[in-house]
C-alpha cells in the first residue's frame, strides 16, 4: 500500500485551476478577486502555502540565486511538490461538540497547516512537509506526526528540535483531540539567518 503523501495531486484536485493559475491570482495581489479561486478551500489553503513559500524563501532563493546562479531548481521544484501535495483536504479530523447531534470535522491539511504555523511562529526553523501517520477519525488512537524543517545555521539542533516537538504537541492539544503519540523532527536543510 503506498502512502497518500507519495502520489501526485492532479491539477483537478484545485477545484479545475492549476497551480500556475493560482500563481499568477497571487502575482496579481489576488486582485480583481476571484470567487470561483476564492471560494474554494483547497485553492485558499494552496495561495496560503504560496504566500508562505514567498515570505520565508525570498532572501534564500536570492542568496543561493547570487552564490549560484548554474544551481539546479530541484530543491523549489520540492517545495512546489510539497504544497501541491498538501492542499489536499485528507482525512476528517473529528471536533467535539457538545451537542450529540452536530458532527464537526476539521481537515488533515488543516491540521497540516497549524502545525507548519507553529513552526514558522517559533523562529530558527523554516518548516518543510508534514505527515500524520494514524487513524485520524478514531478518537484516542495514536497519531504519529513526522516533520522536516530547515534550521537556522548554527543554532543548536537537539534544542531546537525538542523545542518544536513541545510546541507542535501542545498546539495539537490546544486545536484537536489527536492523541499524539510522537513528533518526529528531521531537519533536511541549513539556512542562513
Amino acid at each position: 500500500m503506498s502512502d497518500i503523501d507519495d502520489v501526485p495531486v492532479p491539477e483537478d484536485d484545485l477545484d479545475g485551476h492549476t497551480m500556475e493559475e493560482l500563481a499568477e491570482y497571487l502575482d496579481r495581489g489576488r486582485s480583481p478577486r476571484d470567487p470561483a479561486i476564492e471560494g474554494s478551500a483547497s485553492c485558499r489553503l494552496a495561495l496560503s502555502n504560496m504566500e508562505r513559500l514567498r515570505e520565508l524563501s525570498l532572501g534564500a532563493l536570492q542568496y543561493r540565486a547570487d552564490a549560484e546562479p548554474d544551481r539546479e531548481t530541484d530543491w523549489v521544484d520540492r517545495l512546489l511538490a510539497t504544497i501541491r501535495a498538501e492542499v489536499r483536504p485528507g482525512r476528517d479530523v473529528p471536533v467535539p461538540h457538545p451537542d450529540p447531534r452536530l458532527r464537526l470535522s476539521m481537515t488533515e491539511a488543516a491540521v497540516r497547516g497549524l502545525v507548519r504555523r507553529t513552526g514558522d511562529t517559533m523562529g530558527g526553523v523554516v518548516m518543510g512537509s508534514c505527515t500524520l501517520d494514524g487513524e485520524l477519525g478514531d478518537p484516542g488512537a495514536p497519531v504519529h506526526v513526522r516533520v522536516t524543517a530547515g534550521l537556522v545555521y548554527g543554532a543548536p539542533a537537539e534544542e531546537t528540535a525538542d523545542r518544536l516537538r513541545v510546541r507542535i504537541a501542545a498546539a495539537l492539544a490546544r486545536h484537536t483531540t489527536l492523541t499524539v503519540a510522537s513528533v518526529d523532527v528531521v531537519f533536511d536543510d541549513v539556512y542562513l539567518p
